[in-house]
This record gives structure tokens, C-alpha cells and sequence, in this order.
């Protein structure tokens, strides 16, 4: 246990995101994106068990050894207060591995993430279907905590998360904060949605959507007049509806268009990009907020003509990606490289950089 505590100590106090624990090899660290060593010497299977198995309790190592992989929180003292971690162990064909996820001890604010002012907008929504899409470790989490924090600040509601572990910890301010950690508070997901439309519930928060059933839920509750929050894996807002669409078979896909349209509130995608002063990353978005011309392309399934309402949507507090991130080129925090490697539409931001340099 000292070993593992001296190692998320030195993640934390080094500003990385994740530490992994691997058999063959060194404790690694990510940092700014990049996986670092911690140590020289290569961790051996029994290293592994023994440091992640001492964090295990009886009934948590039956579960490992029943479905070869666990989530769940962790929390250890650290510099007089108490840091929290998601963590995931797993076996591999050369033993047990673990990763760490440091959660912020503070639920940072929309500003203190460098994310656009205009997204404390949605959390004036009452009702309807905000997500939040991007690649694995962009901070998905991270942001719907944020604007979680907003309503919690602000607004007097009743507020239920779903999560798989519990990460961000909420305190009741205006509104009330229940958070229920799926097989420890609840079953499954779905009976804990079907539980919180009958709680008296303004907002849910839910998590990843990977399946049909659980987009099922998450359409279904958004359309009963609750505010919903979850979260995909697309890198764009146009391909998170294509997404969703795509989930059920052709012959239900005429409806559901019909039903996201209605209830679709907006989408926000993001990445992480590595600074040019490579001094960390800076968050690059796009934000798709639904209106009559986006709702309209959702119903005829001519999503692929979004883009362009994005384009011309600033009033409504639209932007695309491309946009964001000639922004921030502009403003160099990002290299043209990185501004190029992470576009949505290549062409065009290549013809752009090309004037730029000019």
C-alpha cells in the first residue's frame, strides 16, 4: 500500500490525469496525454497482486475473479484531506492490472476548465437530452459535473446521478443531490432510471451510453420531462445523433429520429489538445445546440447537412470544431499541426492554415 500511495501522490503532485499499474511493466503515469514512468524496474505479477488485491474486500475480489474486471472508487489521505480515484483492475494474459483515475478533489468551474461561457446556457434547460461526446479521457465527466454544479448553485431541484463508480462527489446547495452507484445502491441502470421518473426528479445524470437499452432509457426520460445528462464516444455532435439513430433496427429508426428530435436539447463534443508551450492541454469543442432547422434534418434524417446549421448557428451559441480550433491557433495555444491532425473536416482547415501563412 506505501508503494501505491507514493506512486498517485507523485501523479497528483505532477498535474497527470491517470496511473497504471501493469504487469511487465514500470508504474506508469499519464501526463498531458503521455504515458511516463514512474520507476525503472518492470512490475512482476505478483507485485500486482499484492499492492491491488490490498485494496479489495472480500466480496470485491469474488466479483473480480467471477467477470475478470471491477470498478469501483477508491479514496486515501492525501495532504490532509481525503482524494478520491475511479479505478479499474483487469486481468490480462501476464496477470492482474489497475488503473487510477484522479478526481478533482473540487468540482471545477466551466472557466477554471477553459470551456466556452456560453455552455452555463444549458443548464437553464428544464427538460430534454444534453450530451457530452469525445474520446476516452477528454474530460467528458468532468464537464457534466461542472454544469451539474451550475444547477446545484443556482436552481432549487432535485438532482439523481447514475454512475459506475460514483467520481465526483456533490454536496446539496440549492437543489437536493442524490448520487446511487449502480450493483451498490441499485441493480442496473435501467431500474435505476425507472426508479428516479417516479422519484420526483428533475434532473438525471447517467452513465456512458453504449447500448441500446440504455439509449432506451436515456430517450425515454428525456422525453417525460426530465433534464438529462450522459455521455458518448463520437468526435463529433452530428455522428453522436447518427449514433444514436444507428442503435435501433431500420424499422423503429423513423420514430426515434421523431423522438430525439423533439427532445434534444444540444451536444457538446470535445477533445483534449496538447499545448504549444507544451505546458498541458487546452479543451477544443464543438456545441450543437438543437433548434426548428436542426430538429427539421434529425426528422429527414439529413444529418449529414448539420455542420453547415453549426456553421451559422454563433447567435444561438453554436460553434464547430474546426472553428474552435482555428481559434485557439489563432490565439497560440495549439500548434497548426494540432489544430490540423484533430479537424473535423480536413480539406477545408488545411486550405485555412495554408492562407494563414500566408
Amino acid at each position: 500500500m506505501s508503494k501505491l500511495v507514493q506512486y498517485l501522490k507523485e501523479v497528483i503532485e505532477r498535474g497527470g490525469s491517470d496511473l497504471h499499474m501493469s504487469v511487465n511493466s514500470p508504474p506508469m503515469m499519464r501526463l498531458f496525454g503521455e504515458l511516463v514512468p514512474l520507476e525503472n524496474y518492470p512490475l512482476s505479477s505478483d507485485d500486482t497482486v499484492e499492492i491491488l488485491g490490498s485494496l479489495l474486500n472480500d466480496e470485491q475480489m469474488m466479483d473480480l475473479e467471477k467477470y475478470k474486471n471491477i470498478d469501483f472508487a477508491l479514496e486515501l489521505p492525501y495532504a490532509g484531506y481525503v482524494q478520491r480515484y475511479r479505478c479499474n483492475f483487469f486481468f490480462q494474459k501476464s496477470g492482474l492490472d489497475g488503473v487510477f483515475r484522479v478526481i478533482p478533489r473540487e468540482i471545477p468551474s466551466l472557466r477554471e476548465l477553459n470551456l466556452p461561457s456560453q455552455l452555463e446556457d444549458l443548464a437553464l434547460f428544464l427538460d430534454g437530452l444534453i450530451l457530452v461526446t469525445g474520446p476516452t479521457g477528454c474530460g467528458k465527466s468532468t464537464t457534466i459535473a461542472a454544469l451539474v454544479d451550475i444547477i446545484n448553485t443556482t436552481q432549487a431541484r432535485h438532482i439523481i446521478t447514475l454512475e459506475d463508480p460514483i467520481e465526483f462527489v456533490h454536496r446539496n446547495k440549492l437543489s437536493i443531490i442524490h448520487q446511487r452507484q449502480v450493483n451498490m445502491h441499485v441493480l442496473s441502470f435501467e431500474r435505476a432510471v425507472r426508479a428516479a421518473m417516479r422519484e420526483d426528479t428533475d434532473v438525471i445524470i447517467m452513465g456512458e451510453t453504449r447500448d441500446l437499452n440504455s439509449v432506451e432509457n436515456m430517450l425515454t426520460a428525456a422525453s417525460m420531462g426530465h433534464l438529462v445528462f450522459s455521455t458518448m464516444h463520437t468526435a463529433s455532435a452530428p455522428k453522436a445523433v447518427e449514433r444514436i439513430v444507428e442503435f435501433y433496427p431500420p424499422s423503429r429508426r423513423t420514430s426515434v429520429r421523431m423522438m430525439l428530435a423533439d427532445c434534444l436539447r444540444a451536444i457538446i463534443a470535445q477533445q483534449l489538445i496538447p499545448r504549444s508551450d507544451e505546458m498541458g492541454r487546452v479543451p477544443a469543442v464543438e456545441i450543437m445546440v438543437n433548434n426548428l432547422s436542426i430538429a427539421n434534418l434529425i426528422r429527414e434524417s439529413k444529418v449529414h447537412q448539420i455542420p453547415t446549421v453549426i456553421q451559422t448557428g454563433k447567435q444561438f451559441g453554436m460553434v464547430s470544431m474546426d472553428d474552435f480550433l482555428m481559434k485557439l491557433f489563432n490565439e497560440g495555444k495549439i500548434t497548426a499541426i494540432e489544430a490540423f491532425e484533430n479537424s473535423i473536416d480536413k480539406k477545408k482547415l488545411e486550405s485555412v492554415l495554408r492562407q494563414h501563412r500566408r
